[in-house]
């Protein structure tokens, strides 16, 4: 079951990140993208009013026959990225520190081609030495059909390995297309989709080994928590399993012998009484508990006397305490006084002191001591006796559980006690453990503030 629920854990909680991350890296490459074709726009446009302008139009090299003529020569490479800029591209006439103003940007690579209305090269210009095949190819990647009579019509393509992007102006007897080279911000969204792959993967399975390990953790309490329930319920069961069988004994003895008298059966009316008390004093500690766990922020609490609530709890039980032959010393700090409340301190202290004269030797002694230690009071109840074993120590607080099953009945107890006093000490935000040496005896401690 608990295997379960951390699984369904995980899928929601990987399911519900990998979502988160979806929108933020498609948010990232949206508000990227587009910059990338603003910034790409604007280098084209700009490169597109350089070749309109009539100072740079004069200037512009023809081919020889006035036809598909390049800037110089005739190279042999067939796309502008590979071949080297000459040294006007490079800064100086085009665009370069102290260049000419009206050159494109230097940074760009760029050409043009003029046609005519039925789209045949009329005229060329490039920084590069070009083939005539490579306008040829550009001019056929160019959406035709799409370009109108007076707007300017905008798009991209691959040819040889390189990214151009191409804007198309109309013009009364053709069109003017210029090109610029795209491929490095073609790259810089590329590289930033393989690297939301990548580190969207890490990120994954990082988280995946997170959440399982949180996972575990907060299922651990839930665990622990169903695990006490049921130790709970069957301790309950078994406690009350006890007195009912008694009971129903016991009333069949009388039902078996109805002419008698009930001076006669007095013995077995006893036994229905003393278990039914049993029964009773259980379910109150188990009502008890309950409502100290629905009320932990109800309760009220103000600053009383601790010193005068122990002096209230022990000077009652001198009597009892004398009647089974044990020596009681107590050793109470005047005037100390805590924040909680007073009742509900004054049945941890009844609830130690029982428990300490229960399970003290023949002949044995109790000793309560009250003082201040640091800005605490602390409060310490000991007695001899047999002790309590190391393994016993951190589970005596549990409810139902008891270091003896088999003394359980001969003291009176159901192993309720102590663990109504952790919760009144927890819901105080105290301190309540004990220490023991078997054989000698054993000392349970309160610290509260």
């Amino acid at each position: 079951m608990f295997k379960k629920l951390r699984n369904r854990f995980l899928i929601v909680n990987l399911v519900s990140i990998s979502i988160m991350m979806l929108v933020a890296f498609a948010t990232i490459y949206t508000i990227t993208y587009q910059n990338v074709q603003r910034e790409t726009s604007m280098e084209l446009y700009k490169v597109s009013d350089f070749y309109h302008s009539p100072y740079n139009s004069s200037k512009m090299p023809r081919g020889e026959d006035g036809g598909m003529g390049t800037g110089s020569g005739t190279g042999s490479s067939t796309g502008a990225g590979s071949d080297s800029l000459p040294s006007d591209a490079m800064g100086g006439n085009n665009g370069g520190p102290g260049g000419d103003p009206n050159s494109p940007p230097a940074r760009s690579v760029s050409f043009m081609i003029k046609t005519d209305d039925q789209w045949k090269i009329t005229d060329t210009h490039s920084r590069f030495d070009m083939e005539d095949t490579f306008y040829t190819e550009a001019l056929q990647k160019v959406d035709q059909n799409k370009v109108g009579d007076s707007e300017r019509q905008t798009g991209q393509f691959a040819l040889d390995g390189t990214d151009w992007a191409y804007v198309v102006d109309p013009s009364g007897d053709g069109h003017m297309i210029v090109f610029i080279d795209v491929t490095a911000q073609q790259g810089i969204l590329t590289n930033l989709i393989y690297t939301f792959a990548v580190v969207g993967l890490v990120m994954l399975i990082v988280i995946y080994f997170l959440s399982r390990y949180f996972a575990n953790r907060s299922i651990a309490p839930v665990r622990e928590a169903f695990e006490k329930q049921k130790q709970f319920i069957g301790d309950a069961s078994h406690e009350l399993k006890t007195p009912l069988a008694i009971i129903n004994t016991n009333a069949d003895v009388l039902l078996a012998n109805q002419e008698d008298t009930i001076a006669n059966q007095a013995k077995w009316l006893h036994y229905i009484k003393s278990e039914t008390e049993r029964m009773t004093g259980l379910t109150n500690d188990l009502l008890y508990l309950t409502q100290m766990d629905d009320s932990r922020s109800t309760m009220i609490h103000a600053k009383f006397n601790m010193s005068d609530a122990v002096e209230s709890i022990i000077l009652p039980m001198e009597a009892v305490i004398f009647e089974k032959n044990i020596s009681l010393d107590y050793n109470i700090e005047p005037n100390l006084t805590v924040h909680g409340n007073s009742e509900q301190i004054k049945q941890v202290i009844l609830i130690l002191l029982d428990n300490a004269v229960k399970y003290s030797g023949p002949k044995g002694s109790v000793n309560v001591t009250l003082q201040r230690q640091n800005n605490d009071v602390m409060l310490a109840v000991s007695n001899t006796g047999e002790g309590i074993a190391p393994e016993h120590l951190d589970r005596i607080f549990d409810r139902f559980y008891r270091t003896d099953s088999s003394r359980a009945r001969k003291h009176g107890g159901h192993g309720l006690g102590l663990a109504i006093a952790r919760s009144i000490v927890d819901q105080h935000k105290g301190e309540v453990y004990a220490r023991s040496v078997v054989g000698e005896g054993a000392t349970f401690y309160v610290r509260l503030s």
